[in-house]
């Protein structure tokens, strides 16, 4: 399917048209992402959140209203709605019905662990963003948690598309440089067991 607008992507996904859909994914996939990953701070479950929205716009298409808004806020106000459920815990569920896959973990016992090192990771890389200047930190929050192009981060910010690609690099590999000394940090001032 070639670049066209949003009723002409609708219209062919009514028609069940898989192009389509990669097509709207292709446009509205990273920011629906960085929605959901903003709402529910799990990569995972943000995944899972945008992949069942963009099902749901496959199932629905033919419901989308244009007079209410555009196809970029249909989709992330489902992306949002679906996101909400899931941080209350009625994502896919009916009334009575049970998630056997969300008990087995309770049943077998706390996985202490893995959640520990998870909090360890995260806290890592929050203080490796925290140690960027703003500017670095701001360009790469606007892209991975907000989905944002750099043209994009560079109208919402105004400046210039070069400067926000030097920010981008700059920041990731100040980034890059700092979580691999503190990985390296943590090899080396680990208990060797003596």
């Amino acid at each position: 399917m070639v670049e066209s607008d949003e009723g002409d992507i609708l219209n062919a996904i009514t028609r069940h048209d898989p192009d389509a859909l990669v097509l709207l994914y292709d446009r509205y996939g990273r920011i629906a992402f960085g929605l959901a990953y903003r709402i529910l701070g799990d990569a995972a479950t943000a995944e899972e959140v945008v992949q069942d929205a963009f099902m749901s716009v496959w199932r629905r298409a033919e419901g989308f209203d244009a007079s209410r808004g555009s196809c970029r806020s249909w989709l992330l106000s489902i992306v949002h709605n679906r996101a909400i459920d899931q941080l209350r815990g009625r994502f896919g569920k009916r009334r009575g019905e049970i998630d056997f896959d969300a008990l087995a973990p309770l049943l077998a016992g706390p996985d202490v662990w893995s959640e520990v090192l998870a909090g360890l990771r995260a806290e890592t890389v929050r203080a490796a963003l925290k140690s960027l200047p703003e500017e670095q930190r701001r360009a790469i929050d606007l892209a991975y948690f907000e989905g944002l192009t750099q043209q994009e981060i560079a109208e919402r910010t105004g400046a210039p598309l070069g400067t926000v690609k030097s920010r981008m690099r700059l920041g990731l590999r100040k980034l890059h440089d700092e979580l691999t000394a503190s990985v390296s940090e943590g090899i080396d001032g680990g208990d060797d067991g003596r």
